[in-house]
């Protein structure tokens, strides 16, 4: 656990300055080193879905020891076990999804710590220095441990006035394409009024003095989020960001396409190049080739 970057963390948030983070997908560590690199202010690594395990997580964890650079790891389920190993691993704290009631929320908050204020054991792993710095480690952790739930279930929406009550918890994440699924728009990353209760609730954590988060969609959605009041703001996935170029590059070169699920890729009719395309009597042309566009970006 990183106290000084956690303090420092909350400090900006307090100031009502935006904390800027990368939500972490894939296993190499150089993703996590790059964005220590560039100095955001935290990371989610995501154990809840794909493939990553925990020799992976750990290595992204190891990335950012010695920064300033936050380290969550959003485990797959409310879960003891799961909370522990990965504290114990020396994540700063945990996200956990599909949190409903404020009852959920207590328990989460009590795995995550130590007693007699919670029930998260103490073992001698790399969050205690290897059982080096038991004392050290155990006077600090219940203080600066982060614990984010995730809303994104109607229900939770619905709940949030007891869950803004929790202590130990001054951050909330925010999932839309869960909550939209709820609200019965399966597949649409805000449903018909998903976006406007997603800010209701949001208004409401912050009148309660909590901090509010959420994954940008595109450069101008950020600045959108951003002035909307959230402060813990996700650039991105690594994956989106990645596909994000990758279209933007196919598309200069007239060879972007839609993705499917069976990953086989769809047939395109390549775009001719702006200095290649003529007119059928032979004469050059200026016009510029229409880009496909992605249905969501």
């Amino acid at each position: 656990m990183k106290t000084a970057a956690i303090r420092k963390l909350r400090q900006k948030l307090a100031s009502e300055q935006a904390v800027y983070g990368l939500w972490l997908t894939l296993e190499s560590p150089s993703i996590a080193e790059m964005a220590v690199a560039l100095g955001l202010d935290w990371l989610v690594i995501d154990a809840e879905h794909g493939h990553l395990d925990w020799k992976e997580i750990l290595e992204h964890i190891r990335a950012t020891v010695r920064s300033d650079t936050v380290a969550l790891v959003r485990v797959a389920e409310l879960n003891a076990g799961l909370i522990k190993r990965a504290l114990d691993i020396g994540a700063d704290g945990v996200v956990i999804p599909w949190i409903e009631t404020a009852a959920q929320l207590q328990q989460a908050v009590s795995f995550a710590t130590y007693p007699p204020e919670g029930s998260r054991g103490i073992g001698a792993e790399r969050a205690t220095g290897w059982g080096q710095c038991f004392l050290e480690h155990t006077q600090q952790a219940n203080e600066h441990v982060l614990v984010v739930p995730i809303i994104e279930t109607v229900t939770a929406g619905r709940n949030i006035s007891q869950l803004r009550n929790v202590k130990g918890v001054d951050l909330f994440f925010f999932g839309p394409a869960d909550y939209s699924s709820t609200a019965g728009h399966r597949g649409q990353w805000e449903g018909p009024g998903v976006a406007a209760q997603l800010l209701a609730i949001k208004d409401s954590l912050v009148r309660s003095g909590k901090h509010c988060g959420i994954v940008a969609s595109s450069p101008e959605n950020l600045l959108e989020r951003r002035h909307q009041g959230f402060r813990m703001l996700g650039l991105g996935a690594d994956t989106g960001l990645l596909l994000r170029g990758l279209h933007a590059a196919l598309g200069a070169a007239g060879r972007d396409r839609p993705m499917a699920a069976s990953l086989v890729p769809q047939s395109i009719t390549p775009l001719p190049h702006p200095a290649a395309s003529s007119r059928p009597d032979g004469a050059q042309t200026n016009k510029r080739p229409r880009r496909n566009r992605r249905a969501n970006r």
